[in-house]
């Protein structure tokens, strides 16, 4: 993404991500990893229910169809859900490095209108990591993942404990997230933002 903030560029001393050992293999369905997620989750009735796919190396790609409930202006994706659509491809980088992390930091541009009905197919990838910083990056395109870019982002997640969750989350819901017997899904289920 052009000029984004010197907060978004990562150190000298950051290394190339690896994707971890036990990662889903490239073309695997990631899933939701909450069912009361909106960006994924498919317990929510006007969430995006986006799908995201492991690729190659460190990346991802997924793609969600806008519907009249996600408008802003009359027959178009309301900004703040396009910009949810890429944290939410964003943030699912990180199960493929097996880390636990928030967003901290989402710069947007918006290229071009997505009409209600369009399917946005992102890509995404980790492009560096340092320390507990997780730098990447995104792309939304409209007619396909050849078509016209139509909005793009950096990011920078920042890994934390589950202790944050639990500190900051509302204890039922936590504890039947961690009672859950799928130990993917319970492990998934902490990919949130802050």
């Amino acid at each position: 993404m052009s000029g984004s903030s010197a907060a978004l560029q990562p150190p000298a001393d950051a290394v190339s991500p690896v994707r971890h050992p036990d990662a889903p293999a490239p073309g695997e369905l990631l899933g939701a990893h909450y069912g009361e997620c909106f960006g994924c989750g498919g317990d929510q009735p006007h969430g995006l229910r986006l799908q995201a796919r492991a690729g190659d190396g460190v990346r991802i790609t997924a793609e969600f169809t806008v519907q009249p409930a996600h408008q802003g202006a009359p027959g178009l994706a309301h900004g703040g859900i396009l910009a949810t659509a890429l944290d939410e491809t964003l943030g699912s980088l990180n199960w493929l490095l097996r880390t636990v992390a928030v967003t901290g930091r989402l710069e947007t541009d918006f290229v071009r209108p997505v009409p209600v009905g369009t399917t946005l197919h992102l890509e995404a990838e980790v492009t560096a990591v340092a320390g507990r910083k997780i730098y990447s990056t995104a792309v939304g395109r409209i007619g396909g993942p050849d078509g016209p870019v139509a909005v793009r982002a950096d990011a920078l997640f920042v890994e934390v404990k589950i202790d944050h969750f639990v500190r900051h989350g509302r204890e039922e819901e936590i504890q039947a997230a961690m009672s859950d017997p799928d130990q993917v899904r319970r492990a998934r289920a902490f990919e949130v933002n802050p």
